[in-house]
């Protein structure tokens, strides 16, 4: 095989040790070293005295990014491989020859870098995903309060859509200051939750001891940390998201895509389209088209593979609010593919929508232009109207088609 890169270095990182094997026309040469800042300093150091222009490491974990951002000071060309990419053959196989295989495949060219964005696309994706994460942590903290309140027979979740409503915050407040009484907690009542008086009367008289009235107040102020810290996470965020107004504007046209998730999406993928060689090759990468398996002729599961988790779950939200949207293109094709293949399936495939949708908005730098929820049935309408004259006809009806005008 053709030599493409002629001075090059494998890395087969873990968590205490790098093995690192170059190859130059000197000769091959190995190395181990830690995973301290000064031993990957060090690192560097050997690459640059053996004029190494190129180094590959396996995706493992977090611990190839502090060598990454290392080399990209540097700028030594660093890719991150996917390690399915890279098995090496079965039999024996240690650090040592792990290393070497990868540097031997970089050597020739036979390697493909997983897409690393800039450093401060990679910061603010951080930002957002530690977002998301405390968003998450929060709804697992109001359904913990949810289940307190069933164990004391406080079936408030039953009358109120909000647990932690204002209405519901001041009434769990109440019951932890030690109030009983069912007629002054729902007095507490605020705006439309009056109407339901009655309800919350029965609702409100429960069982309430010690232990609960304990675990509701510390899941109150965990509630309340949360809060403030999702608060200084958006005021950082919206920062750092200033240069994108623009783009964030555009993809809020689409129905189902809101600002944070516009925000996720950005930070996911970039606003640079040129990145990407078609849509069809975005969604790929994130997971949302069919898999591909065949065998024998057969066709077997056609799965979706994997992909980027964070914006494949975030493009499922923004597909399932665009299914519950009204007179919109997205809600008839999720409709039209649930009647035949399910929810599961249309909503990834109104997902897969949404994603091509966003390449094209960020590529053309146009706003979302709605087709309206009867674009199919215009599209194939003469096929439709041909099918329904040869059905009729096959029951003995004569059929004359006048076309109605405009």
């Amino acid at each position: 095989m053709d030599v493409v890169y002629s001075h090059v270095c494998g890395l087969d990182v873990h968590k205490k040790n790098i093995v690192a094997c170059t190859i130059t026309p000197g000769g091959k040469e190995i190395r181990t070293f830690g995973t301290m800042t000064d031993d990957l300093i060090l690192l560097v150091d050997w690459l640059k005295t053996k004029k190494c222009t190129h180094a590959a490491m396996e995706s493992t974990g977090p611990y190839w990014k502090p060598i990454y951002n290392l080399l990209e000071l540097e700028e030594i060309e660093a890719l991150v491989v996917n390690a399915q990419h890279i098995k090496n053959v079965p039999g024996r196989k240690t650090d040592v020859k792990d290393a070497e295989w990868i540097a031997g495949l970089l050597r020739h060219g036979l390697l493909k870098g997983s897409f690393i964005p800039n450093r401060e696309q990679r910061e603010l994706r951080e930002l957002i995903r530690y977002r998301r994460s405390l968003i998450e942590e929060r709804a697992r903290e109001v359904s913990r309060i949810q289940k307190v309140l069933e164990g004391a027979n406080i079936k408030l979740s039953s009358v109120a859509s909000s647990v932690l409503g204002k209405s519901g915050r001041a009434m769990i407040e109440a019951m932890i200051a030690g109030e009983t009484n069912p007629e002054a907690l729902s007095d507490l009542a605020k705006r439309k939750l009056r109407s339901k008086k009655a309800d919350l009367k029965r609702a409100l008289n429960g069982l309430m001891g010690p232990h609960q009235k304990l675990m509701l107040g510390a899941q109150l102020r965990h509630v309340d940390y949360l809060d403030e810290e999702i608060r200084r996470l958006d005021e950082e965020i919206k920062k750092r998201m200033l240069p994108f107004e623009e783009d964030l504007e555009l993809l809020d046209t689409i129905p189902g895509v809101a600002r944070r998730t516009a925000e996720t999406i950005l930070a996911e993928i970039g606003s640079n389209m040129d990145q990407y060689p078609s849509a069809a090759h975005l969604c790929s990468w994130a997971g949302l088209c069919p898999g591909q398996n065949e065998s024998a002729g057969k066709r077997l599961s056609g799965k979706t593979r994997k992909g980027n988790k964070k914006l494949r779950s975030t493009l499922v939200e923004a597909a399932k609010a665009a299914a519950r949207t009204k007179e919109t293109y997205l809600s008839s094709q999720y409709h039209r593919i649930a009647a035949r293949r399910g929810a599961n399936r249309a909503t990834v495939a109104v997902a897969h929508s949404i994603l091509s949708m966003v390449y094209y908005i960020l590529k053309r730098k146009q706003s979302y232009i709605e087709l309206g929820p009867n674009y199919y049935e215009e599209r194939k309408r003469d096929v439709i109207i041909k099918h329904s004259i040869k059905k009729l006809e096959s029951l003995g009806v004569s059929i004359t088609v006048n076309t109605a005008a405009s």
